[in-house]
C-alpha cells in the first residue's frame, strides 16, 4: 500500500487489478472521497477534484472535513507479545506506552509522502481500502 499527499490531506494509493488502474481513497475525513485513474499523474489530477467536490459539499453543508483523532486507541495482544514488549521497554529504560510510541513515530516517519517510491503494480496490493477503523 501506498500513500499520496493532496492539497494537505492524505489518500491510500492501490492498483486495482481487476479494472486496471490505480485507486486512491483519502483518509482522515468524514466522509468518502475516492479516484482511479491508469497513471500517478491523472491520479493526482483525479485526487485534485474529487477532494474539492468533497470540501466543497462539506461547506455547502457546514461539516468539519476531517475527523478528528482522540489520541488514543485501545490494542489487545497476545500475552507472549505483551511480555516481549515490556521486556523491550524496560530494556530502553521506558514505559511499554513510550517504547511502542517511540516505534510507531519511527515506522511512519515519512508515509504520508510517496515521491520517493514510484507507484507501480507490481509495488502495491490490491484489497478493498473501505472498512478500516481509524480512531
Amino acid at each position: 500500500m501506498n500513500t499520496m499527499t493532496i492539497n494537505g490531506h492524505n489518500a491510500v494509493v492501490a492498483y486495482d487489478e481487476e479494472i486496471d488502474m490505480f485507486r486512491g481513497e483519502f483518509v482522515g475525513l468524514n466522509g468518502g472521497a475516492d479516484f482511479y485513474a491508469s497513471d500517478i499523474s491523472g491520479l493526482r489530477k483525479e485526487g485534485e477534484i474529487s477532494l474539492r467536490v468533497f470540501l466543497d459539499a462539506c461547506q455547502a453543508r457546514g461539516i468539519e472535513p476531517r475527523k478528528h483523532f482522540s489520541g488514543k486507541f485501545n490494542l489487545r495482544v497476545p500475552p507472549d507479545l505483551h511480555e516481549r514488549l515490556a521486556t523491550q521497554a524496560a530494556a530502553h529504560g521506558k514505559s511499554i506506552n513510550a517504547w511502542v510510541l517511540d516505534v510507531l513515530k519511527d515506522q511512519t516517519t515519512g508515509m504520508h509522502e510517496c515521491t520517493s517510491t514510484p507507484i507501480t503494480p507490481r509495488l502495491v496490493r490490491s484489497r478493498p481500502l473501505s472498512g478500516r477503523s481509524e480512531r
